[in-house]
């Protein structure tokens, strides 16, 4: 996998991302870029949020790891990664995490009529609730509409061009899709061709819970200090489990091996 910028074309509202420094996390890599670079000037394109979860997978999905250059720009969101960038002696400026981007995002955007939202995600009626709150917030009907779409909807092509009529009939200019890490980045890549309307994808996994209200972050100190996956992990044991104690202790091992020059991708 490429760990060094190179050239590309520059689409109008988007970062360039040849002007953006690229630090290497195993077969994968995170964009060095601050949150209100990304809030400010990321207005077109796709952005990868990346994880522990997400880079575990990297190593074992092919059809996933093919994709990470498709993305305009892939950020740190995880503060367990965001050490690990420092201790490889390669540190990023900071955590930019999807659920503390989209309230910046949806904030600074306000006031702007071109930005409109659809939500993609979450059990039925969460999409509606985070909605109806990021709505209140803005002053406007920012968020012009919803869906839920069926837990299998990646084997589903019927449920798939459902999702996408209803992408297509809200006119919305943002997408931001919560269908679980790396199959909604799947589903963006594989169609977003067939929704133009759509400038901005934003998968951003679990945040439409977090709008939604129905799920609460913790404070703040718990983030900074790395601990937010021992606090996700008590919240909902059932669902956390394999990400945070399947993924998590594999990952620092292979951190460690980066570090010693010995990790391989096993795509190479």
């Amino acid at each position: 996998m490429i760990t060094t910028p190179e050239p590309t074309t520059v689409k109008e509202g988007s970062l360039n991302r040849g002007n953006l420094s690229r630090v290497a996390m195993l077969n994968a890599y995170v964009h060095d870029i601050s949150m209100d670079d990304l809030v400010e000037n990321f207005r077109e394109g796709v952005m990868l949020t990346l994880h522990v979860d997400m880079i575990m997978k990297l190593q074992s999905d092919r059809v996933f790891y093919d994709l990470l250059d498709e993305f305009d720009v892939v950020t740190c969101d995880s503060q367990i990664m965001f050490f690990a960038t420092k201790w490889l002696g390669t540190p990023v400026k900071e955590r930019v995490s999807g659920s503390d981007y989209f309230p910046k995002f949806y904030t600074r955007y306000a006031n702007d009529p071109s930005m409109t939202i659809f939500l993609c995600g979450g059990k039925p009626g969460i999409a509606d609730l985070a909605a109806e709150s990021v709505n209140r917030k803005v002053g406007r009907k920012m968020v012009v509409a919803t869906d839920s779409p069926a837990f299998d909807f990646d084997s589903n092509p019927a449920e798939i061009e459902r999702m996408i009529d209803a992408i297509n009939a809200s006119g919305a200019t943002v997408c931001v899709v919560g269908l679980a890490g790396g199959r909604q980045e799947k589903f963006i890549m594989a169609h977003r061709h067939k929704m133009p309307a759509v400038k901005l994808w934003l998968p951003l996994g679990g945040t439409i819970d977090y709008e939604s209200g129905t799920f609460k972050r913790p404070p703040v100190w718990i983030t900074e200090w790395g601990f937010e996956w021992l606090y996700r992990l008590f919240k909902e044991p059932r669902a956390r489990f394999h990400r945070y104690v399947i993924h998590e202790p594999p990952f620092l091992w292979a951190v460690l091996k980066q570090r010693l020059g010995i990790y391989k991708d096993p795509f190479a």
